[in-house]
């Protein structure tokens, strides 16, 4: 009397079949295809391998036809063999799903102003009716939250998704977050570069941001470990570089804009912020000091590198105390307001234009 076959009697007798050198089974290492056929005393399927030249595979298929026979003396096997597909990793979600455009303001070397850009370009955005998100990068040096007035401001977390998130501080219709909030104000943050760049990653990949139409990153002076982690990280759709007019603050820019052109960053530079380029009494607003240099110096970089300056900021005497006040000059009615606001416009028009030309950024791939 013939033995009557099903599923899972061929299961049952392959896992009997060991891969040599392993101490698995078969089908423990899930080398049994999902396509058992049985047709009365016939049978058939399909054993994977991970190349076609596998050493054991004729053995294999002999012990596994013998595995089969000895609890079906009776039945006719036929087994086919094929490559296993490679396994591919899933795509990588990208670290700030809820953003729509990604924008490191920075600047070559320190002094020229690029946190008070970014605090008053942030807001002038809000203000536009945009959703605006800003990172305070500068983990060494962060000001953000005296510019805010948030100095002091506790920081909660909440739970999304399963996970304990960040909830930012929000203020003039921006949400911030700066390293700034956890350590003690007028305290120096002395970190290791790893230190510094794995406290850069939890303040954007463990913080609830959102959705947002812009994310502003405060980028620390210079070309360091936290740039190399920002683009490790995120995939920026663009920089803006802040400048003043003087030569060594130009060369500086250079370097900046170097960088972000380098081939293994690829991070496209919107253009350039010409800040403090003149100086004008807040009592004679019609009036124009030229203290750090002309601005043909920060025209002819912007030749050089085929980038427009988006705006020229002027210097006013009281934009430092709205930065210690805690209130943004763009909050003001004031020429100098005016010109961040300008700024703003030029941002917005400058991020469409590179969306609309070029393809987004990849996050940079370590090795």
């Amino acid at each position: 009397m013939s033995t009557t076959l099903y599923p899972a009697l061929i299961t049952e007798a392959l896992s009997t079949v060991r891969y040599p050198g392993s101490g698995k089974n078969i089908v423990e290492l899930g080398m049994l295809e999902d396509d058992i056929r049985i047709d009365g005393p016939k049978v058939s399927f399909t054993i994977l391998f991970e190349k076609d030249t596998d050493p054991f595979k004729a053995s294999l298929l002999k012990t596994a036809e013998a595995a089969i026979r000895l609890k079906a003396p009776d039945a006719q096997v036929t087994i086919n063999t094929a490559v296993k597909k490679a396994f591919e990793k899933p795509a990588k979600a990208p670290a700030l799903p809820g953003v729509k455009n990604i924008v490191a303001v920075s600047s070559g070397k320190g002094g020229v102003g690029k946190s008070t850009v970014a605090a008053n370009l942030a807001v002038a955005l809000a203000a536009d009716g945009y959703r605006v998100g800003l990172l305070d990068a500068d983990i060494f040096g962060p000001s953000l939250p005296k510019m805010f007035g948030l100095e002091g401001e506790t920081i909660y977390m909440h739970e999304v998704d399963g996970r304990n998130l960040i909830i930012p501080a929000e203020k003039y219709g921006v949400k911030v977050l700066s390293i700034g909030f956890f350590i003690e104000p007028g305290s120096a943050a002395v970190w290791r570069g790893a230190m510094a760049s794995n406290a850069l990653k939890q303040l954007i990949q463990d913080a609830d941001w959102g959705e947002l139409d812009y994310f502003l990153i405060d980028m620390p002076p210079g070309t360091s470990d936290i740039h190399l982690t920002l683009v490790q990280t995120l995939g920026v759709t663009g920089t803006v570089v802040v400048t003043t007019p003087q030569q060594v603050a130009l060369a500086d820019a250079r370097k900046g804009i170097a960088m972000f052109r380098d081939p293994k960053i690829n991070v496209p530079v919107l253009g350039l912020i010409e800040n403090m380029a003149w100086f004008t009494p807040e009592k004679h607003p019609d009036e124009r000091y030229y203290i750090f240099g002309r601005q043909d110096a920060v025209d002819g970089l912007a030749h050089e590198f085929d980038v427009p300056v988006l705006a020229r900021i002027p210097l006013v005497a009281n934009v430092g105390d709205h930065n210690d006040s805690g209130s943004p000059i763009v909050l003001e009615p004031t020429a100098s307001a005016q010109a961040f606001v300008h700024a703003a416009h030029e941002l917005v028009d400058a991020v469409d234009r590179r969306n609309r030309t070029e393809a987004p950024t990849q996050a940079v791939k370590t090795h």
